[in-house]
């Protein structure tokens, strides 16, 4: 009888454990729809599901560590938009050639009008030069992570992990300039 019980209360945590992960990608995916031009025709719901269903296919994932999970599953975010949002670009008049509209970005508040694909290509840029400023990019920004959480998954400092933020975003806002004309000063 005992055996029974153990299990039950087995799955019982196991649930409550899927359903705040679940809870924690969805408030991610919100935040990250909310950063997408208006208008924008994915769902959080449909973005979370596929996210949530990627993630627990992962295989070298510690599910017991938040952190974890919530980088992993920032990573996972970030491509399902990238991904998106290239499909988009080529359905539309004109494909690639389209994607010269300018660009107002501003990683530190809201913004309605980033473009998912030249903010990825920009993080594949600042990821050759500084890959740690660009993870912290990914982790905060998509992740909502915390600079304390941040730090403690990619085992530097809160203060490290600050300064890369405040690098990064100023790095980024120059490569996504209008004005920038992708040389180096």
């Amino acid at each position: 009888m005992n055996g029974t019980a153990d299990l039950v209360e087995d799955e019982a945590e196991e649930a409550t454990w899927r359903s705040s992960i679940y809870g924690q990608l969805h408030q991610m995916a919100e935040r990250a729809l909310d950063r997408e031009r208006p208008g924008h025709s994915l769902q959080p719901t449909l973005l979370v599901n596929d996210a949530y269903l990627r993630l627990l296919d992962q295989q070298n994932v510690c599910l017991d560590d938040r952190s974890t999970v919530m980088a992993v599953g920032a990573t996972i975010i970030r491509r399902l938009l990238v991904d998106y949002a290239r499909k988009r670009k080529s359905k539309k008049r004109g494909g690639e050639k389209g994607r010269g509209r300018s660009l107002h970005v501003s990683l530190v508040g809201d913004s309605n009008l980033l473009d998912t694909l030249e903010l990825n290509d920009a993080l594949e840029v600042l990821a050759a030069k500084r890959p740690r400023a660009a993870q912290v990019v990914e982790l905060k920004f998509f992740g909502g992570l915390t600079s304390d959480e941040i730090g403690e998954q990619i085992g530097v400092s809160v203060r490290t992990v600050k300064n890369d933020w405040r690098f990064a975003k100023a790095w980024l806002y120059r490569e996504l300039s209008p004005h920038h004309d992708g040389t180096e000063d």
